[in-house]
């Protein structure tokens, strides 16, 4: 590209949002305007580097809201979207499924019919370079057996409430391409971490809770396995997938790299013995831990738990160049050494009305008590 063109980012202030936006600014690429609407999981802090930046614009709202997002498409002219905002977590969507059919499908919807609209009034050439990149998950397809992987021709079979919803936002994303010839592309990725996770997923919850001397949940007997990629690995998917991707294509991405749960908590207390060993934790210095792996706590197993995720990422490898560049180990280690360098964004994340959910809606139970 020989000139910075515009994109609007949906849930640029989330995890992988946040990510992405860093990406494409220090691309130079592109002009980004990010709408979010600044739920619970979407910090401010995580983009406050960014006032002010020529190539960078925030606007807070909903992608539900149809009337701000008419004016951004007229005011902004961009020349594509990237869809990220989303409600993301399992847990929450058991307890309640509405927040994840509003957002995840009738804004998926919003977002996609105002992009139509907007797209319809372009001259061909500007037509020919649009595209609407939505991204998803490989909890759509379900659950694998001990051996397999997913594709991008894996039939859907959605089995909690927000894997539903994100199933129905793909399966709009892709009616749109076929019914009108709107330039969609699907990613969509296994489990994802890094910097700017909110506290609630597994890995920086297992982090936060050692360094709070709390149990560290583990759900069942721990067995479930997780194919993980570090975030940058995944935005570069995305990005790449958005430049070069083929309107009405998938791409299934992930970096090979599963794990049981309970190996993948035992590697994080293995790298905070080694960097913040208990006994130099003030709060833990007189518990008489050895290892935050003594506080590994296996709780009753969630509702309708799947089993196993993996993915075949061959195809986006093969047709966009794609490959994951940073290992398990090294990806973990920055991940675990980002969270203790950053205790002003944890404790923003860690406090309000995430911080009451948790007290009222995750009881850490052993087993035994649950039974």
């Amino acid at each position: 590209m020989n000139q910075k063109h515009t994109v609007i980012v949906t849930g640029g202030n989330g995890f992988i949002g946040t990510n992405l936006v860093q990406l494409l600014l220090e691309s130079r690429q592109y002009h980004v305007i990010n709408l979010d609407a600044l739920t619970y999981a979407a910090n401010p802090l995580s983009l406050e580097d960014l006032e002010g930046h020529p190539d960078y614009e925030f606007v807070k709202g909903s992608i539900t809201d149809r009337q701000l997002i008419d004016s951004l498409f007229e005011k902004h002219k961009p020349m594509g979207v990237l869809n990220l905002a989303a409600e993301s977590h399992v847990d929450r969507s058991i307890l309640s499924a509405d927040d994840f059919v509003q957002t995840n499908v009738v804004g998926t919807y919003t977002m996609l019919e105002a992009a139509r609209m907007y797209w319809n009034t372009l001259p061909d050439e500007l037509k020919q370079q649009f595209r609407f990149l939505h991204v998803s998950t490989d909890e759509v397809f379900g659950s694998l057996g001990e051996d397999g992987f997913f594709t991008e021709e894996t039939p859907y079979k959605p089995q909690n409430p927000y894997s539903a919803s994100k199933a129905a936002s793909d399966h709009f994303v892709r009616a749109f391409h076929h019914t009108y010839g709107f330039p969609t592309i699907i990613t969509n990725c296994s489990n994802n971490y890094g910097p700017y996770q909110f506290p609630e997923k597994m890995i920086p919850l297992m982090i936060l809770n050692a360094l709070s001397g709390k149990p560290l949940p583990v759900y069942g007997d721990g067995s479930n396995v997780r194919d993980w990629i570090y975030v940058e690995d995944h935005c570069k998917a995305v990005k790449l997938a958005f430049e070069k991707g083929k309107p009405g294509e998938v791409y299934a991405v992930g970096a090979s790299n599963e794990q049981k749960n309970v190996n993948l908590v035992n590697q994080i207390c293995s790298i905070l013995d080694n960097i913040a060993p208990p006994i130099e934790v003030p709060q833990l210095r007189d518990r008489g831990l050895k290892s935050y792996a003594e506080l590994i706590n296996f709780v009753q197993d969630r509702l309708g738990h799947d089993h196993r995720y993996a993915i075949d990422a061959s195809k986006v490898q093969r047709e966009l160049g794609w490959k994951p560049e940073v290992g398990f180990e090294t990806g973990l280690r920055k991940t675990v050494e980002w969270y203790l360098s950053n205790p002003k964004w944890v404790d923003q994340a860690s406090g309000g009305s995430y911080g009451e959910w948790i007290e009222k809606n995750y009881a850490w139970r052993t087993k035994k008590e649950a039974e």
